[in-house]
């Protein structure tokens, strides 16, 4: 369950990465790859409320019981933490529940995402549907930490999955496959965000490490 690294320019990305100095612990040397994990196990859950802008219209996210998505403390005593942590969950969300309801065009990836990142996003998702796969099973989103920067307009956010319970079936032939025998499963992401007019917390870059977490 790969997804590429998205990143909108060089400076976004050294943005990030400095606001994260701190709050990103270390790990191996295993090869670089993105894995997202976003969601719900209920059949139609609605899009968390962001306390940055609870004015705004956010879209009402669906996800099915076969794909149980969980994210596991993702809560924060501080609300505009909070804030950050409720849309890039909701992204996640969103990119999971696009390949699952086999639309590309999301347009509820396109409200949680800049617009330099969409098309990356894009492609990321039609490497499920161009190959007839929706994914299946369980994916936990753990260890998120936030790290606002000065201005109060971005934010970097790291968390990890666990991909050993989560897999792929192929629509037409209902085939099953998980990750290649000897994956590591748990999958570190670094991720940039920043704050629109809306007041909307949208991924402006997204960098996944395979092999840089554990439990």
């Amino acid at each position: 369950m790969a997804r590429r690294a998205l990143t909108t320019t060089a400076a976004a990305f050294a943005t990030a990465a400095a606001l994260l100095l701190t709050a990103c612990g270390g790990g191996d040397d295993s090869s670089s790859d993105d894995i997202k994990g976003a969601g719900d196990s209920s059949p139609g859950p609605t899009a968390s409320k962001s306390s940055a802008a609870p004015e705004v219209k956010r879209p009402v996210i669906k996800l099915p019981s076969s794909f149980q998505l969980t994210f596991e403390n993702w809560t924060s005593s501080d609300p505009v933490e909070q804030a950050v942590l409720d849309d890039a969950k909701e992204e996640v969300r969103a990119g999971y529940a696009a390949i699952i309801a086999n639309d590309p065009d999301s347009e509820a990836v396109s409200f949680y995402d800049t617009k330099g990142v969409r098309g990356m996003t894009k492609q990321w998702i039609k490497s499920y549907t161009d190959k007839n796969l929706t994914v299946i099973g369980k994916l936990p989103a753990f260890g998120p930490e936030v790290v606002m920067a000065k201005n109060g307009r971005g934010a970097a956010l790291s968390y990890c999955t666990d991909e050993s319970d989560a897999k792929t079936r192929n629509r037409k032939t209902d085939k099953i496959e998980g990750n290649p025998a000897g994956t590591d499963p748990y999958v570190r992401y670094s991720v940039s965000l920043t704050k629109n007019a809306q007041g909307v917390w949208q991924n402006s870059s997204v960098r996944g490490e395979r092999g840089k977490c554990s439990r």
